[in-house]
């Protein structure tokens, strides 16, 4: 039984370039972001907004793996799969942290009465995230069909995961100032908590580094035994 192989990504045309230019772009703003998220969330005691700007960090550690891929296909070299599945495994169990953090602290806060304070800097820093990450997801999806490349159409789907976290983050601290609600900071960091689960479990998979469609448990393997990706991509 014959299979057709998946297309081999194109690394010489302008598409790659800006997919590089488009991780370049992630990894800087999400510093900017997750710095200012951090500060904000801390003065004003809001554990949604603190998450909200650890996962922008965690997201940074991811971006700079696709970076680092992109690169060495360019370059004509082969990249280092084995380390790039550490890489994606640890930035996992930081996913996980994270959400135990934000869940602990939210109940902790929830049954406790604590109360943030409304965070003018965390509502427009989310707003703004709003417009730019919906963009850049359609940007670096165009660009990764463009090339045709899993790793770039995969990133692009985490970006627009992020885009939907900015909105959800967003909600919270803008209902909050309008309402007064203690209980929507600790609800929207529970929300945050379901995104790194969801996040943390597509980094622990793989999923950003195996562009080769070694996703599918039925491929066959090679006469060794041994699967078109060095772990079987499970």
């Amino acid at each position: 039984m014959s299979t057709t192989p998946a297309p081999v990504p194109d690394v010489t045309g302008p598409a790659a370039h800006r997919a590089v230019r488009y991780a370049k772009f992630t990894i800087g703003y999400n510093v900017i972001e997750g710095v200012i998220a951090i500060a904000a969330g801390t003065v004003a005691g809001a554990v949604s907004l603190i998450g909200f700007g650890i996962d922008s960090g965690i997201e940074v550690a991811a971006a700079v793996v696709v970076l680092v891929r992109l690169l060495a296909e360019i370059k004509g070299g082969e990249p280092d799969e084995a380390k790039e599945r550490r890489a994606l495994k640890f930035i996992a169990i930081t996913f996980f942290a994270l959400a135990a953090y934000v869940t602990v602290e939210g109940i902790r806060d929830l049954f406790g009465g604590e109360k943030p304070d409304t965070s003018i800097v965390g509502i427009a820093l989310t707003g703004l995230s709003i417009v730019i990450m919906p963009w850049l997801a359609r940007a670096k999806r165009k660009a990764g069909l463009k090339m045709n490349s899993r790793l770039v159409v995969a990133d692009a789907a985490e970006t627009k995961l992020c885009a939907w976290l900015s909105v959800s983050t967003f909600v919270g601290l803008l209902a909050f100032a309008a309402f007064g609600w203690t209980w929507l900071d600790p609800v929207a960091g529970f929300v945050i908590a379901a995104f790194a689960i969801m996040e943390g479990k597509e980094a622990w998979e793989g999923e950003l580094v195996c562009d080769d469609g070694c996703e599918d448990d039925n491929k066959p393997t090679t006469k060794t035994g041994d699967s078109s990706c060095s772990d079987g991509c499970k």
